[in-house]
């Protein structure tokens, strides 16, 4: 079993609730607009991080392994994460083909803001979107999710929502 902390779109900040509710994770999964590098670095102390980059990310995040999309397996589960996607009946062209060309059991964009759990019985997949954590946007609720990956089954899901503060 693999135990996952989900998040976006922290534009550089980290919300000190992410530490207690991503202690137990095995892995760190970033959607996108990071922020900055030294960010990307402390998200990845004492885990696994996968991430991609995000619309506001400068070319230092682009270059450390933090590619525009990841398409990877988790136990048996195939992962798409991009940062500007969409989501199920409104997903951009390019991220629709990757979907329908690769058929993964997890969808997962950022860059809207917006929490999203969506089970995309069309295209076969489970859609998430964490929200946002950062302080920076239009959001008035700072959100992350953590969940399970035990073979091909995807469970557990939880939310963490607080209310952004002001800076």
């Amino acid at each position: 079993m693999t135990r996952i902390g989900l998040l976006s779109d922290t534009h550089g900040s980290l919300p000190k609730a992410f530490y207690e509710f991503t202690k137990d994770c095995d892995q760190i999964w970033h959607a996108g607009d990071i922020g900055t590098i030294e960010l990307a670095t402390e998200l990845s102390k004492g885990k696994t991080i996968v991430a991609v980059y995000g619309n506001i990310d400068g070319h230092d995040i682009r270059t450390s392994n933090c590619p525009k999309e990841q398409l990877f397996m988790c136990e048996d589960v195939k992962v798409y994460m991009t940062h500007i996607g969409g989501y199920p009946g409104r997903y951009i062209p390019a991220v629709r083909n990757t979907i329908i060309r690769e058929r993964p059991k997890l969808v997962i964009t950022g860059h809207s803001h917006i929490l999203k759990v969506i089970n995309d019985k069309k295209l076969g997949h489970l859609h998430l979107n964490p929200g946002a954590a950062g302080k920076n946007g239009m959001h008035k609720v700072i959100t992350m999710m953590r969940f399970e990956i035990d073979g091909d089954r995807i469970s557990n899901l939880e939310i963490h929502e607080s209310a952004r503060r002001k800076t």
